[in-house]
């Protein structure tokens, strides 16, 4: 089983293509494992059921964790956002939302992956945003509460 990070990393990038492609999330991890299989492997690679669960009910759930988003994301619209960016605030909200996971966890991670994948900005940004959720009512019904509607 790969570790948790990966398993956000993973995640993101196929929720990423999810949304640049206009495709389900099947779809998705279905090219992502066939990419991951060579003429040297007879078998697939083993599922990620954590990068499964995330892109999943990140994907689901989409339409509420985007009004969250624009809630707690001062003067930002969330088509104007960049699209790695508006991915990753979906999965961490998600993960805050829906698991159990210590929201400072989520937070950092989602720092590290806005650092390497969008630059500097886009984590100051997304820290900002994640943690206006923390303190936010939005969490007080985590793993398996509202969305704070």
């Amino acid at each position: 089983m790969p570790s948790r990070h990966l398993s956000r990393r993973r995640a993101l990038q196929l929720l990423y293509e999810c949304d640049m492609r206009q495709i389900s999330p099947e779809d998705a991890m279905r090219d992502y494992y066939h990419t991951l299989y060579t003429e040297e492997n007879d078998m697939l690679p083993p599922p990620d059921p954590f990068m499964e669960q995330m892109l999943y009910g990140a994907f689901q759930e989409q339409e509420q964790l985007d009004a969250l988003i624009t809630r707690r994301s001062e003067n930002w619209k969330l088509e104007r956002m960049p699209v790695v960016d508006r991915n990753l605030l979906r999965l961490a909200a998600w993960e805050l939302l829906r698991t159990d996971t210590p929201p400072a966890v989520v937070i950092d991670q989602a720092i590290e992956l806005a650092r390497r994948f969008s630059g500097d900005e886009s984590a100051r940004f997304v820290n900002g945003v994640l943690d206006a959720m923390r303190k936010g009512e939005e969490i007080a019904g985590r793993a398996g509460g509202s969305l704070g509607e």
